[in-house]
């Protein structure tokens, strides 16, 4: 637009210049007429045409359009489940190239579900219906596993069936604990009677879940004198804290490595592979009378200081309980979802915490991924490794490079990797125009990422106030489909703002032309300085009104992202507005010029000073009016 005004300045300049240089000639050197101040109004009658071609010129709808297009689809945003907080944001998200997104709960229902279990030697497979009930347990397995899960949890976390209703129990608090105590009440067991025979009053200390060591601990006072710590978490990560593991009839075993590589390959791979979550439960005895294998014995005159033991010496030589598949199903609408984000040119990133093999079955039944692609799948340590610098240990970009393009799934990864492969990607020079990238994101440690991005989209539901407050856009209902809302709003409103600069710069090019033209030919423009007000006032705000608040419609994303460099004017329409200004300029300048014939009227050029307003005029603006009115049609439609 201030490019647009340069220009329309530089020509109004030109046109009182030469409407001044060409009276000053003629009236003064070839009539030979002496000054007076009346011919003070000539020149007030020029500046006011030039006043006028500047007026036409600048497209003053032009922010008036894109604040009403925004501003409108923000509001129709809404609607989608998507919660602007920055404007522009709406317009970025229209031209993005990839999206990083989270898997639980974004891609998947965060409906979590315990589907398979290993006890005792024992797989319980294939479906919820086939998992044991407490009396199919050995006695003290049942208490280990009960109660391992019950109170090595948060007590805010709960799972209520609500009265009279026969569906799905609510789930209150992190989606994984409801579902190991979905389990617990599947055994048969309430899991809320075990609290309140361990209310959290009791604990000895509680080691909570972070996504550094993925894993959670309590350690709780035993009835009959000493302590126990209860872990849960990532089942790779507990098990190489184990030592013991119970097996058959709930008997003490030695847990090899040997014995280790051979679960992972026959149990835990199995239920990854099946897309399940695979969550670990461990216990280790401290006892003050004489200890069995597995348990560690302390003087009775001294308590074990856990404080100064240090968590890596509690939580090791581990017994482990069992092995359980969690299941948190593929939203339906995902896998169309990603389809149509591949067909628009954005390609869609998973980053999880979740297990490699877990994470690749997931982003199987997405479409991330298909069997056969040469797409990498990496997990969070050999991501780094591969990015790093061997000498320094500094990320480098050329190596950076070589990744991420080929990246479709970030496994067990950190908050620190989703924003070092966001930063990459965006500061990478590979690509021929800058990569547009928009991330998920709901914990207080993404909150980096989710700034670093081009679009930053935090979890309306799981997510963080910190993680919103550096978000551009909130998802209020956390699911990847509004996502692909947001790409379709931020098109439209991109094509708005084309639309829009279609008409009014159609209108521009026309009256600058008839103006500047009309003041050098006939010393006066047809276009009159307060018509040229009306135009700019009605006109151009009910078409920016008319073009801005258009609905998006599914074809926006059938097409590639523009990109950030390409200019907003296209060679389409340069050749639509280029086109219509010729038809309407050879109908006005027609009607100027050969006016009076064809309609039988007197003519309207070179009028005195103070002549009234003319016919001829009159029909050469209301005719401008009227191909400028069904132009806007025309303008609705700016690929073709």
């Amino acid at each position: 637009a201030i490019q647009i005004g340069y220009g329309g300045m530089a020509v109004s300049l030109v046109t009182v210049l030469i409407l001044s240089i060409r009276f000053s000639i003629d009236e003064f050197f070839f009539e030979g007429s002496a000054w007076d101040m009346y011919y003070i109004n000539f020149y007030v009658k020029f500046i006011i045409i030039g006043v006028t071609v500047l007026v036409v010129a600048v497209p003053e709808g032009l922010p008036l359009a894109v604040t009403l297009s925004l501003a409108y689809s923000v509001k129709k945003m809404m609607a989608d489940n998507n919660l602007v907080r920055h404007l522009d944001a709406c317009e970025t998200m229209g031209n993005a190239t990839t999206i990083c997104s989270d898997k639980t709960g974004t891609l998947t229902t965060n409906r979590m579900t315990v589907v398979q279990a290993y006890i005792c030697s024992h797989h319980f497979k294939p479906d919820r219906n086939s998992l044991p009930k407490i009396r199919d347990l050995p006695g003290q397995v049942g208490i280990l596993v009960t109660q391992g899960i019950s109170v090595n949890s948060s007590y805010s976390s709960d799972v209520k069936q609500e009265s009279g209703n026969a569906g799905l129990p609510t789930q209150i608090g992190n989606k994984t604990e409801c579902a190991l105590l979905g389990f617990v009440l599947d055994l048969g067991v309430d899991y809320r009677q075990l609290r309140r025979e361990m209310p959290d009053t009791r604990f000895k200390k509680v080691y909570t879940f972070n996504s550094a060591r993925k894993s959670m601990s309590t350690i709780i006072p035993l009835d009959t004198g000493g302590y126990r710590v209860y872990t849960k978490g990532a089942s790779e990560i507990i098990m190489k804290k184990c030592s013991f593991l119970l097996g058959e009839g709930g008997k003490v075993e030695s847990f090899t490595t040997a014995h280790q590589d051979r679960l992972v390959q026959t149990v835990i791979e199995p239920m990854a592979k099946d897309g399940l979550r695979t969550i670990s439960i461990a216990y280790r005895d401290f006892v003050p009378s004489k200890a069995e294998k597995n348990q560690v014995h302390y003087d009775p005159g001294t308590e074990p200081n856990f404080e100064t033991m240090g968590e890596d010496n509690v939580i090791a030589n581990m017994t482990c309980i069992c092995i359980v598949g969690i299941e948190d199903p593929v939203r339906e609408e995902v896998p169309g979802a990603i389809k149509k984000c591949q067909r628009a040119g954005i390609t869609v990133r998973m980053v999880t915490g979740d297990n490699i093999n877990t994470a690749r079955a997931i982003a199987t039944k997405c479409g991330i991924i298909k069997p056969g692609d040469n797409f990498l799948v990496l997990e969070g340590k050999d991501f780094n490794k591969k990015i790093r610098d061997p000498h320094t240990n500094e990320i480098r970009q050329d190596l950076l490079d070589k990744i991420w393009p080929r990246l479709r799934v970030l496994a067990r990864s950190q908050p620190v990797d989703k924003y070092t492969l966001v930063k990459g990607i965006i500061d990478s020079n590979i690509s021929s125009s800058r990569e547009v990238v928009a991330v998920t994101g709901d914990g207080t440690n993404d909150a980096p990422a989710l700034k670093k991005a081009d679009v930053g989209f935090a979890m309306g539901i799981a997510g963080t106030d910190v993680a919103k407050e550096a978000s551009d856009i909130i998802l209020t209902d956390d699911n990847f489909t509004s996502i692909v809302k947001a790409v379709m709003w931020g098109r439209n409103v991109y094509d708005s703002i084309a639309k829009f600069l279609q008409f009014q710069l159609t209108v521009n090019v026309v009256a600058v032309v008839v103006a500047f033209v009309g003041a050098c030919a006939i010393q006066d423009s047809p276009l009159k300085a307060v018509q040229m007000l009306w135009v700019n006032l009605i006109m151009d705000t009910l078409a920016s009104l008319a073009l801005a608040t258009e609905l998006p419609t599914p074809d926006l994303l059938l097409r590639k992202p523009y990109g950030r460099t390409s200019p907003l004017i296209s060679a389409t329409m340069a050749k639509n507005i280029l086109g219509q200004a010729l038809y309407q300029l050879v109908i006005v300048f027609g009607i100027m010029f050969f006016g009076e014939k064809i309609f039988d009227i007197d003519s309207g050029r070179y009028a005195d000073l103070r002549a009234p307003p003319s016919e001829h005029f009159t029909i050469i603006f209301n005719a401008f009016v009227m191909m400028t009115l069904f132009n806007e049609i025309n303008a609705r439609k700016i690929q073709i």
